[in-house]
Protein backbone atom coordinates (compact mmCIF):
# COMPACT_ATOMS: atom_id res chain seq x y z
CA UNK A 1 0.00 0.00 0.00
CA UNK A 2 1.25 3.48 -0.84
CA UNK A 3 2.29 5.38 2.26
CA UNK A 4 -0.16 8.12 3.22
CA UNK A 5 -0.57 10.30 6.24
CA UNK A 6 -2.83 8.49 8.75
CA UNK A 7 -6.49 9.38 8.42
CA UNK A 8 -7.64 12.30 10.57
CA UNK A 9 -8.42 11.04 14.05
CA UNK A 10 -12.02 12.23 13.82
CA UNK A 11 -12.85 9.89 10.95
CA UNK A 12 -12.79 6.71 13.06
CA UNK A 13 -15.73 8.08 15.07
CA UNK A 14 -17.71 9.28 12.06
CA UNK A 15 -21.40 8.50 11.76
CA UNK A 16 -22.29 9.68 8.26
CA UNK A 17 -25.69 11.07 7.31
CA UNK A 18 -26.46 11.61 3.63
CA UNK A 19 -28.71 14.53 2.72
CA UNK A 20 -30.34 14.85 -0.69
CA UNK A 21 -30.63 18.65 -0.40
CA UNK A 22 -33.63 19.17 -2.67
CA UNK A 23 -35.70 16.81 -0.51
CA UNK A 24 -34.61 17.50 3.08
CA UNK A 25 -36.03 20.85 4.18
CA UNK A 26 -37.38 23.85 2.25
CA UNK A 27 -36.87 27.19 4.01
CA UNK A 28 -38.29 29.56 1.38
CA UNK A 29 -41.48 27.79 0.28
CA UNK A 30 -40.56 27.10 -3.34
CA UNK A 31 -41.03 23.34 -2.94
CA UNK A 32 -37.31 22.51 -3.19
CA UNK A 33 -35.07 21.90 -0.21
CA UNK A 34 -32.17 24.27 0.37
CA UNK A 35 -29.12 24.98 2.51
CA UNK A 36 -30.96 27.20 4.99
CA UNK A 37 -33.52 24.44 5.42
CA UNK A 38 -30.73 22.03 6.32
CA UNK A 39 -29.33 24.55 8.80
CA UNK A 40 -32.74 24.83 10.46
CA UNK A 41 -32.82 21.06 10.97
CA UNK A 42 -29.30 20.59 12.35
CA UNK A 43 -30.66 20.10 15.86
CA UNK A 44 -32.34 16.89 14.67
CA UNK A 45 -28.98 15.54 13.51
CA UNK A 46 -27.19 16.64 16.65
CA UNK A 47 -29.88 15.00 18.81
CA UNK A 48 -29.59 11.82 16.78
CA UNK A 49 -25.82 11.71 17.28
CA UNK A 50 -24.78 12.24 13.68
CA UNK A 51 -21.41 13.98 13.36
CA UNK A 52 -20.64 13.99 9.62
CA UNK A 53 -23.04 15.06 6.86
CA UNK A 54 -22.59 14.36 3.15
CA UNK A 55 -24.56 16.59 0.77
CA UNK A 56 -25.45 15.48 -2.74
CA UNK A 57 -24.28 18.01 -5.38
CA UNK A 58 -25.39 21.57 -4.74
CA UNK A 59 -23.43 23.32 -7.50
CA UNK A 60 -24.82 25.27 -10.46
CA UNK A 61 -26.41 22.78 -12.84
CA UNK A 62 -29.18 22.38 -15.44
CA UNK A 63 -30.29 19.42 -13.28
CA UNK A 64 -30.74 16.84 -15.98
CA UNK A 65 -29.14 14.37 -13.57
CA UNK A 66 -30.20 15.93 -10.28
CA UNK A 67 -27.05 18.04 -10.02
CA UNK A 68 -24.53 15.42 -11.10
CA UNK A 69 -24.27 17.46 -14.29
CA UNK A 70 -22.20 20.35 -12.95
CA UNK A 71 -22.05 23.63 -14.87
CA UNK A 72 -19.92 25.53 -12.31
CA UNK A 73 -17.93 23.77 -9.59
CA UNK A 74 -17.27 26.99 -7.69
CA UNK A 75 -20.83 28.33 -7.39
CA UNK A 76 -23.87 27.15 -5.43
CA UNK A 77 -27.06 26.54 -7.43
CA UNK A 78 -29.45 29.45 -6.68
CA UNK A 79 -32.26 27.08 -5.74
CA UNK A 80 -30.16 25.97 -2.76
CA UNK A 81 -28.97 29.43 -1.75
CA UNK A 82 -25.54 31.00 -1.95
CA UNK A 83 -21.94 30.38 -0.94
CA UNK A 84 -22.68 32.53 2.13
CA UNK A 85 -25.55 30.17 3.01
CA UNK A 86 -23.19 27.21 2.73
CA UNK A 87 -20.64 28.98 4.93
CA UNK A 88 -23.35 29.65 7.50
CA UNK A 89 -24.44 26.01 7.38
CA UNK A 90 -20.87 24.85 7.92
CA UNK A 91 -20.51 27.24 10.86
CA UNK A 92 -23.79 26.21 12.48
CA UNK A 93 -22.92 22.53 11.99
CA UNK A 94 -19.48 23.02 13.52
CA UNK A 95 -21.05 24.50 16.65
CA UNK A 96 -22.92 21.22 17.04
CA UNK A 97 -19.89 19.03 16.41
CA UNK A 98 -20.97 18.18 12.85
CA UNK A 99 -18.72 18.27 9.78
CA UNK A 100 -20.02 18.87 6.25
CA UNK A 101 -18.81 17.05 3.14
CA UNK A 102 -19.66 18.01 -0.44
CA UNK A 103 -20.17 15.72 -3.40
CA UNK A 104 -17.42 16.05 -6.02
CA UNK A 105 -18.29 15.00 -9.58
CA UNK A 106 -14.80 14.33 -10.89
CA UNK A 107 -15.23 12.42 -14.14
CA UNK A 108 -17.57 14.64 -16.13
CA UNK A 109 -19.35 17.97 -16.30
CA UNK A 110 -22.62 19.23 -17.73
CA UNK A 111 -22.67 19.95 -21.43
CA UNK A 112 -23.51 23.50 -20.31
CA UNK A 113 -20.22 23.94 -18.45
CA UNK A 114 -18.11 26.76 -19.98
CA UNK A 115 -15.23 24.31 -20.36
CA UNK A 116 -17.31 22.12 -22.63
CA UNK A 117 -18.85 24.96 -24.60
CA UNK A 118 -15.37 26.23 -25.37
CA UNK A 119 -14.12 22.74 -26.23
CA UNK A 120 -17.05 22.13 -28.58
CA UNK A 121 -15.86 25.04 -30.72
CA UNK A 122 -12.09 24.49 -30.49
CA UNK A 123 -10.48 21.46 -32.19
CA UNK A 124 -7.31 22.08 -30.20
CA UNK A 125 -9.01 21.87 -26.79
CA UNK A 126 -8.45 18.55 -25.01
CA UNK A 127 -10.27 18.99 -21.69
CA UNK A 128 -12.77 16.38 -22.96
CA UNK A 129 -12.46 13.20 -25.03
CA UNK A 130 -13.11 13.90 -28.69
CA UNK A 131 -12.97 11.64 -31.72
CA UNK A 132 -13.75 12.15 -35.43
CA UNK A 133 -17.51 12.33 -35.83
CA UNK A 134 -19.22 9.06 -36.67
CA UNK A 135 -16.31 6.75 -35.89
CA UNK A 136 -16.48 5.24 -32.39
CA UNK A 137 -19.56 3.74 -30.78
CA UNK A 138 -20.95 5.61 -27.81
CA UNK A 139 -19.69 9.04 -28.87
CA UNK A 140 -22.10 11.96 -29.31
CA UNK A 141 -21.88 14.63 -32.06
CA UNK A 142 -20.50 17.99 -31.04
CA UNK A 143 -23.11 20.67 -30.29
CA UNK A 144 -20.65 23.33 -31.48
CA UNK A 145 -18.62 24.04 -34.58
CA UNK A 146 -16.05 21.37 -33.83
CA UNK A 147 -16.43 18.54 -36.39
CA UNK A 148 -15.97 15.80 -33.79
CA UNK A 149 -17.93 13.67 -31.34
CA UNK A 150 -17.48 13.53 -27.57
CA UNK A 151 -17.56 10.65 -25.11
CA UNK A 152 -20.25 10.89 -22.40
CA UNK A 153 -19.58 9.51 -18.94
CA UNK A 154 -23.17 8.65 -17.95
CA UNK A 155 -26.01 10.50 -19.69
CA UNK A 156 -25.31 12.13 -23.05
CA UNK A 157 -25.47 15.53 -21.34
CA UNK A 158 -22.48 14.59 -19.16
CA UNK A 159 -19.35 14.73 -21.33
CA UNK A 160 -16.39 12.85 -19.90
CA UNK A 161 -13.48 14.94 -18.77
CA UNK A 162 -10.24 13.77 -20.35
CA UNK A 163 -7.99 12.02 -17.85
CA UNK A 164 -6.38 9.99 -20.60
CA UNK A 165 -6.42 6.35 -21.66
CA UNK A 166 -4.50 3.61 -19.91
CA UNK A 167 -3.84 1.86 -23.22
CA UNK A 168 -3.08 3.34 -26.61
CA UNK A 169 -4.55 2.01 -29.86
CA UNK A 170 -3.19 3.00 -33.30
CA UNK A 171 -6.69 2.64 -34.73
CA UNK A 172 -7.94 5.28 -32.28
CA UNK A 173 -5.39 8.09 -32.40
CA UNK A 174 -7.59 10.38 -30.30
CA UNK A 175 -6.65 8.38 -27.22
CA UNK A 176 -4.30 10.52 -25.12
CA UNK A 177 -1.95 9.26 -22.41
CA UNK A 178 -2.61 10.21 -18.80
CA UNK A 179 0.26 12.70 -18.83
CA UNK A 180 -1.00 14.66 -21.86
CA UNK A 181 -1.85 18.34 -21.56
CA UNK A 182 -5.63 17.89 -21.22
CA UNK A 183 -5.44 15.24 -18.47
CA UNK A 184 -2.86 17.32 -16.58
CA UNK A 185 -5.13 20.37 -16.75
CA UNK A 186 -8.06 18.36 -15.37
CA UNK A 187 -6.02 16.98 -12.49
CA UNK A 188 -4.98 20.52 -11.63
CA UNK A 189 -8.63 21.62 -11.80
CA UNK A 190 -9.63 18.96 -9.26
CA UNK A 191 -7.05 20.32 -6.85
CA UNK A 192 -8.29 23.87 -7.39
CA UNK A 193 -11.91 22.87 -6.79
CA UNK A 194 -11.14 20.92 -3.64
CA UNK A 195 -8.86 23.66 -2.32
CA UNK A 196 -11.54 26.31 -2.87
CA UNK A 197 -14.17 24.57 -0.76
CA UNK A 198 -11.83 23.20 1.89
CA UNK A 199 -10.56 26.71 2.56
CA UNK A 200 -14.16 27.71 3.28
CA UNK A 201 -14.41 25.14 6.06
CA UNK A 202 -15.72 22.01 4.37
CA UNK A 203 -14.37 18.76 5.80
CA UNK A 204 -13.91 16.81 2.58
CA UNK A 205 -15.66 15.22 -0.35
CA UNK A 206 -17.58 12.17 -1.43
CA UNK A 207 -16.48 11.50 -5.01
CA UNK A 208 -19.11 10.24 -7.44
CA UNK A 209 -18.12 7.59 -10.00
CA UNK A 210 -14.56 7.77 -8.67
CA UNK A 211 -13.40 4.82 -10.78
CA UNK A 212 -14.46 6.41 -14.07
CA UNK A 213 -11.59 8.80 -14.75
CA UNK A 214 -9.04 7.04 -16.97
CA UNK A 215 -10.57 5.16 -19.88
CA UNK A 216 -9.71 1.61 -21.00
CA UNK A 217 -8.15 1.04 -17.60
CA UNK A 218 -9.07 -2.61 -16.87
CA UNK A 219 -7.44 -2.89 -13.45
CA UNK A 220 -8.08 0.78 -12.62
CA UNK A 221 -4.36 1.22 -11.92
CA UNK A 222 -4.04 4.49 -13.85
CA UNK A 223 -7.20 5.87 -12.23
CA UNK A 224 -5.82 4.78 -8.86
CA UNK A 225 -2.63 6.66 -9.66
CA UNK A 226 -4.56 9.91 -10.11
CA UNK A 227 -6.20 9.51 -6.72
CA UNK A 228 -2.88 8.61 -5.12
CA UNK A 229 -1.45 11.86 -6.47
CA UNK A 230 -4.44 13.83 -5.17
CA UNK A 231 -4.27 12.14 -1.76
CA UNK A 232 -0.61 13.08 -1.34
CA UNK A 233 -1.52 16.67 -2.21
CA UNK A 234 -4.44 16.59 0.23
CA UNK A 235 -2.23 15.21 3.01
CA UNK A 236 0.09 18.18 2.57
CA UNK A 237 -2.43 20.95 1.94
CA UNK A 238 -5.44 19.88 4.03
CA UNK A 239 -4.39 17.08 6.41
CA UNK A 240 -7.72 17.09 8.31
CA UNK A 241 -9.82 16.67 5.16
CA UNK A 242 -11.11 13.33 3.88
CA UNK A 243 -12.05 11.69 0.59
CA UNK A 244 -14.89 9.15 0.37
CA UNK A 245 -15.32 7.22 -2.85
CA UNK A 246 -18.25 5.93 -4.81
CA UNK A 247 -16.16 3.05 -6.10
CA UNK A 248 -17.57 -0.03 -4.38
CA UNK A 249 -14.22 -1.82 -4.21
CA UNK A 250 -12.29 -0.88 -1.04
CA UNK A 251 -9.48 -3.29 -1.94
CA UNK A 252 -8.59 -0.97 -4.82
CA UNK A 253 -9.85 2.47 -3.80
CA UNK A 254 -8.49 2.73 -0.26
CA UNK A 255 -4.92 1.74 -1.17
CA UNK A 256 -5.24 4.25 -4.03
CA UNK A 257 -5.75 7.08 -1.56
CA UNK A 258 -9.37 7.30 -0.47
CA UNK A 259 -9.92 7.46 3.26
CA UNK A 260 -13.15 5.47 2.92
CA UNK A 261 -15.02 3.52 0.27
CA UNK A 262 -18.63 2.41 0.44
CA UNK A 263 -19.77 -1.14 0.02
CA UNK A 264 -22.27 -0.60 -2.81
CA UNK A 265 -24.77 -2.51 -4.93
CA UNK A 266 -22.25 -2.29 -7.77
CA UNK A 267 -18.47 -2.47 -7.95
CA UNK A 268 -15.88 -4.99 -6.93
CA UNK A 269 -15.16 -8.38 -8.47
CA UNK A 270 -18.65 -9.73 -7.77
CA UNK A 271 -20.65 -6.70 -8.98
CA UNK A 272 -21.70 -5.53 -5.57
CA UNK A 273 -22.77 -8.89 -4.20
CA UNK A 274 -21.71 -8.04 -0.60
CA UNK A 275 -24.27 -5.30 -0.12
CA UNK A 276 -26.91 -6.87 -2.32
CA UNK A 277 -26.69 -10.06 -0.24
CA UNK A 278 -27.69 -7.94 2.77
CA UNK A 279 -30.31 -5.46 1.55
CA UNK A 280 -31.53 -6.47 -1.92
CA UNK A 281 -35.07 -7.80 -1.63
CA UNK A 282 -35.90 -8.06 -5.32
CA UNK A 283 -37.92 -4.86 -5.54
CA UNK A 284 -37.33 -1.16 -6.11
CA UNK A 285 -34.29 -0.02 -8.06
CA UNK A 286 -32.14 -3.10 -7.54
CA UNK A 287 -34.47 -5.60 -9.19
CA UNK A 288 -34.28 -3.73 -12.46
CA UNK A 289 -30.47 -3.56 -12.51
CA UNK A 290 -29.48 -7.04 -11.39
CA UNK A 291 -30.96 -10.49 -11.03
CA UNK A 292 -32.81 -10.68 -7.71
CA UNK A 293 -31.30 -12.82 -5.01
CA UNK A 294 -32.25 -14.00 -1.55
CA UNK A 295 -30.88 -11.40 0.84
CA UNK A 296 -30.31 -11.77 4.55
CA UNK A 297 -32.52 -8.89 5.67
CA UNK A 298 -35.68 -10.37 4.25
CA UNK A 299 -38.58 -11.93 6.20
CA UNK A 300 -38.41 -15.26 4.34
CA UNK A 301 -35.13 -16.29 5.97
CA UNK A 302 -33.68 -17.69 2.74
CA UNK A 303 -30.58 -15.51 2.65
CA UNK A 304 -27.26 -15.56 4.46
CA UNK A 305 -24.79 -12.94 5.69
CA UNK A 306 -21.92 -15.20 4.60
CA UNK A 307 -21.29 -13.49 1.20
CA UNK A 308 -21.05 -10.15 2.97
CA UNK A 309 -18.80 -11.45 5.74
CA UNK A 310 -16.43 -13.11 3.29
CA UNK A 311 -16.24 -9.98 1.15
CA UNK A 312 -15.72 -7.81 4.21
CA UNK A 313 -12.90 -10.00 5.50
CA UNK A 314 -11.18 -9.91 2.12
CA UNK A 315 -11.54 -6.15 1.74
CA UNK A 316 -10.57 -5.44 5.33
CA UNK A 317 -7.29 -7.33 4.93
CA UNK A 318 -6.27 -4.81 2.27
CA UNK A 319 -8.23 -1.64 2.96
CA UNK A 320 -8.21 -1.20 6.71
CA UNK A 321 -5.43 0.39 8.69
CA UNK A 322 -4.18 3.78 9.74
CA UNK A 323 -5.16 5.42 6.47
CA UNK A 324 -8.48 3.86 5.45
CA UNK A 325 -11.92 2.51 6.34
CA UNK A 326 -14.94 0.85 4.76
CA UNK A 327 -18.37 2.46 5.05
CA UNK A 328 -21.68 0.60 5.15
CA UNK A 329 -24.73 2.60 3.98
CA UNK A 330 -28.37 1.90 4.77
CA UNK A 331 -29.27 3.13 1.27
CA UNK A 332 -28.55 6.12 -0.95
CA UNK A 333 -30.09 8.32 -3.65
CA UNK A 334 -29.56 5.66 -6.34
CA UNK A 335 -30.92 2.57 -4.58
CA UNK A 336 -33.98 1.41 -2.69
CA UNK A 337 -34.43 2.34 0.93
CA UNK A 338 -34.30 -0.26 3.68
CA UNK A 339 -38.08 -0.05 3.90
CA UNK A 340 -38.93 -1.44 0.49
CA UNK A 341 -41.00 -4.24 -0.99
CA UNK A 342 -41.50 -7.24 1.29
CA UNK A 343 -39.19 -5.88 3.97
CA UNK A 344 -41.35 -4.55 6.77
CA UNK A 345 -40.75 -1.82 9.35
CA UNK A 346 -40.47 -4.55 12.00
CA UNK A 347 -37.18 -5.63 10.42
CA UNK A 348 -35.53 -2.22 10.49
CA UNK A 349 -34.40 -2.31 14.15
CA UNK A 350 -32.39 -5.47 13.44
CA UNK A 351 -30.87 -3.81 10.37
CA UNK A 352 -29.69 -0.83 12.40
CA UNK A 353 -28.44 -3.04 15.24
CA UNK A 354 -26.22 -4.72 12.68
CA UNK A 355 -25.15 -1.59 10.80
CA UNK A 356 -24.22 0.37 13.93
CA UNK A 357 -22.17 -2.44 15.52
CA UNK A 358 -20.28 -3.78 12.49
CA UNK A 359 -16.64 -2.55 12.16
CA UNK A 360 -17.42 -0.17 9.30
CA UNK A 361 -18.28 3.52 9.30
CA UNK A 362 -22.10 3.71 9.22
CA UNK A 363 -23.81 5.94 6.66
CA UNK A 364 -27.50 6.69 7.28
CA UNK A 365 -29.53 7.90 4.30
CA UNK A 366 -31.86 10.72 5.29
CA UNK A 367 -35.20 9.42 6.54
CA UNK A 368 -34.02 5.86 7.07
CA UNK A 369 -33.75 6.63 10.79
CA UNK A 370 -37.57 6.83 10.89
CA UNK A 371 -38.18 4.07 8.35
CA UNK A 372 -39.23 6.15 5.34
CA UNK A 373 -40.19 3.82 2.53
CA UNK A 374 -39.22 3.55 -1.11
CA UNK A 375 -42.20 4.99 -3.00
CA UNK A 376 -42.88 3.19 -6.29
CA UNK A 377 -44.49 4.57 -9.42
CA UNK A 378 -43.26 8.18 -9.29
CA UNK A 379 -42.74 10.31 -12.42
CA UNK A 380 -39.29 10.83 -13.85
CA UNK A 381 -37.60 13.71 -12.07
CA UNK A 382 -34.24 15.12 -13.13
CA UNK A 383 -33.04 11.88 -14.68
CA UNK A 384 -34.33 9.57 -11.96
CA UNK A 385 -35.54 6.91 -14.41
CA UNK A 386 -32.80 4.61 -15.71
CA UNK A 387 -34.99 1.86 -17.13
CA UNK A 388 -38.52 0.54 -17.25
CA UNK A 389 -38.30 -0.63 -13.64
CA UNK A 390 -35.39 1.45 -12.32
CA UNK A 391 -36.73 4.72 -10.91
CA UNK A 392 -34.53 6.39 -8.32
CA UNK A 393 -37.21 8.97 -7.44
CA UNK A 394 -38.73 6.49 -5.00
CA UNK A 395 -35.75 6.98 -2.69
CA UNK A 396 -35.70 10.77 -3.08
CA UNK A 397 -39.07 11.85 -1.69
CA UNK A 398 -39.40 14.73 0.82
CA UNK A 399 -38.28 14.20 4.39
CA UNK A 400 -41.23 13.54 6.69
CA UNK A 401 -40.87 15.86 9.67
CA UNK A 402 -44.38 16.01 11.14
CA UNK A 403 -48.09 15.60 10.43
CA UNK A 404 -48.55 19.16 9.19
CA UNK A 405 -48.91 20.28 5.56
CA UNK A 406 -46.39 18.59 3.27
CA UNK A 407 -45.13 16.62 6.28
CA UNK A 408 -43.34 19.75 7.47
CA UNK A 409 -40.99 19.71 4.47
CA UNK A 410 -42.27 22.87 2.76
CA UNK A 411 -44.95 25.55 2.90
CA UNK A 412 -45.27 25.34 -0.89
CA UNK A 413 -48.50 24.19 -2.53
CA UNK A 414 -48.34 20.41 -2.74
CA UNK A 415 -48.20 20.37 -6.54
CA UNK A 416 -45.01 22.46 -6.45
CA UNK A 417 -43.03 20.02 -4.31
CA UNK A 418 -39.81 18.64 -5.77
CA UNK A 419 -41.32 15.15 -5.58
CA UNK A 420 -44.62 13.88 -4.19
CA UNK A 421 -44.76 12.83 -0.58
CA UNK A 422 -45.23 9.23 0.45
CA UNK A 423 -49.04 8.99 0.18
CA UNK A 424 -49.35 6.34 2.89
CA UNK A 425 -51.63 7.51 5.71
CA UNK A 426 -49.34 5.90 8.28
CA UNK A 427 -46.09 7.33 6.91
CA UNK A 428 -43.58 7.78 9.74
CA UNK A 429 -42.55 11.25 10.90
CA UNK A 430 -39.76 12.62 13.05
CA UNK A 431 -42.18 14.35 15.40
CA UNK A 432 -44.25 11.23 16.09
CA UNK A 433 -41.18 9.10 16.66
CA UNK A 434 -39.50 11.70 18.88
CA UNK A 435 -42.60 11.45 21.09
CA UNK A 436 -42.41 7.65 21.24
CA UNK A 437 -39.50 6.24 23.25
CA UNK A 438 -40.04 2.82 21.65
CA UNK A 439 -39.70 4.12 18.08
CA UNK A 440 -37.07 3.28 15.50
CA UNK A 441 -35.72 6.83 15.75
CA UNK A 442 -35.03 6.46 19.47
CA UNK A 443 -33.42 3.08 18.89
CA UNK A 444 -31.08 4.49 16.25
CA UNK A 445 -30.17 7.29 18.64
CA UNK A 446 -29.44 4.82 21.46
CA UNK A 447 -27.34 2.63 19.17
CA UNK A 448 -25.32 5.61 17.95
CA UNK A 449 -24.75 6.69 21.56
CA UNK A 450 -23.71 3.16 22.51
CA UNK A 451 -21.28 3.07 19.62
CA UNK A 452 -19.81 6.46 20.50
CA UNK A 453 -19.20 5.47 24.12
CA UNK A 454 -17.94 1.96 23.37
CA UNK A 455 -14.75 1.99 21.28
CA UNK A 456 -14.95 -1.77 20.83
CA UNK A 457 -18.04 -1.28 18.64
CA UNK A 458 -16.21 1.11 16.32
CA UNK A 459 -14.06 0.32 13.29
CA UNK A 460 -10.96 -0.54 15.30
CA UNK A 461 -12.61 -3.06 17.62
CA UNK A 462 -11.89 -6.71 16.95
CA UNK A 463 -14.45 -8.93 15.24
CA UNK A 464 -15.20 -12.61 15.83
CA UNK A 465 -18.07 -14.06 13.81
CA UNK A 466 -19.74 -16.96 15.65
CA UNK A 467 -22.55 -17.79 13.22
CA UNK A 468 -23.35 -16.69 9.66
CA UNK A 469 -26.98 -17.74 9.52
CA UNK A 470 -30.13 -17.04 11.47
CA UNK A 471 -29.37 -15.65 13.95
CA UNK A 472 -26.29 -13.76 12.79
CA UNK A 473 -24.00 -13.67 15.82
CA UNK A 474 -20.65 -11.96 16.34
CA UNK A 475 -18.48 -10.57 19.13
CA UNK A 476 -16.88 -7.11 19.08
CA UNK A 477 -13.80 -6.25 21.08
CA UNK A 478 -13.86 -9.63 22.80
CA UNK A 479 -16.69 -8.59 25.11
CA UNK A 480 -19.75 -7.36 23.20
CA UNK A 481 -22.09 -9.96 21.76
CA UNK A 482 -24.35 -8.92 18.88
CA UNK A 483 -27.33 -11.04 17.77
CA UNK A 484 -29.42 -10.22 14.70
CA UNK A 485 -32.41 -12.17 13.38
CA UNK A 486 -34.21 -10.27 10.58
CA UNK A 487 -36.46 -13.14 9.50
CA UNK A 488 -40.01 -13.57 10.79
CA UNK A 489 -39.35 -16.97 12.42
CA UNK A 490 -37.54 -17.64 15.67
CA UNK A 491 -33.91 -18.78 15.54
CA UNK A 492 -31.68 -20.41 18.14
CA UNK A 493 -27.98 -21.01 18.65
CA UNK A 494 -26.07 -22.74 21.45
CA UNK A 495 -24.03 -20.27 23.47
CA UNK A 496 -22.74 -20.87 26.97
CA UNK A 497 -21.46 -17.46 28.11
CA UNK A 498 -23.53 -15.21 30.36
CA UNK A 499 -24.34 -11.75 29.06
CA UNK A 500 -26.02 -8.51 30.10
CA UNK A 501 -28.32 -6.77 27.62
CA UNK A 502 -27.34 -3.24 26.55
CA UNK A 503 -29.88 -2.85 23.74
CA UNK A 504 -32.17 -5.75 22.98
CA UNK A 505 -35.62 -6.71 21.73
CA UNK A 506 -36.75 -10.28 21.28
CA UNK A 507 -33.38 -11.87 22.11
CA UNK A 508 -32.48 -13.86 25.23
CA UNK A 509 -29.14 -15.35 26.20
CA UNK A 510 -29.83 -17.94 28.88
CA UNK A 511 -29.52 -21.63 29.72
CA UNK A 512 -26.74 -22.16 27.18
CA UNK A 513 -28.82 -20.88 24.27
CA UNK A 514 -29.33 -17.71 22.28
CA UNK A 515 -33.03 -17.42 21.45
CA UNK A 516 -33.91 -14.76 18.89
CA UNK A 517 -37.56 -14.24 18.10
CA UNK A 518 -38.61 -13.03 14.66
CA UNK A 519 -37.05 -9.64 13.81
CA UNK A 520 -35.18 -9.72 17.10
CA UNK A 521 -31.85 -8.07 17.84
CA UNK A 522 -29.59 -7.65 20.81
CA UNK A 523 -26.31 -6.09 21.91
CA UNK A 524 -24.95 -7.67 25.09
CA UNK A 525 -21.93 -7.25 27.32
CA UNK A 526 -20.37 -10.62 28.09
CA UNK A 527 -19.58 -11.42 31.72
CA UNK A 528 -15.92 -11.75 32.58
Amino acid sequence: MTSFRPAPAWLADAVFYQIYPQSFADSDGDGIGDLNGIAERLDHLAWLGVNTVWLNPCFVSPFRDAGYDVADYLAIAPRYGSADDLAALVDEARRRGIRILLDLVAGHTSDEHPWFRASADDPDDHRYIWAPEGRPDGFVPSPGTRPDSYLPNFFDVQPALNFGYARQNPAEPWRQPVDAEGPRANRAALREIMDHWLRLGLAGFRVGMAASLVKDDPDRSETAGIWTELRHWLDRAHPEAVLLSEWGDPEVSVPAGFHTDFFLHFGGPTNGLPLRSLWNNGEGTVDAAWDPLDCFFDPSGKGSPRPFVEAYDKAAATALGASGFISLPTANHDFSRLNCGPRTPEQLPAAFAFQLTWPTLPAIYYGDEIGMRYVPGLPDKEGSVLGTRYNRAGSRTPMQWDDGPNAGFSTSPEHHLYLPLDPSPDRPTVAAQRADATSLLHLVRRLIALRSTTPELGPHGSLEVLHTGYPFVYVRGGRYLVVVNPRRDEARLPHSAAARALASSGVEVADGTITARGCGYGVFELDD
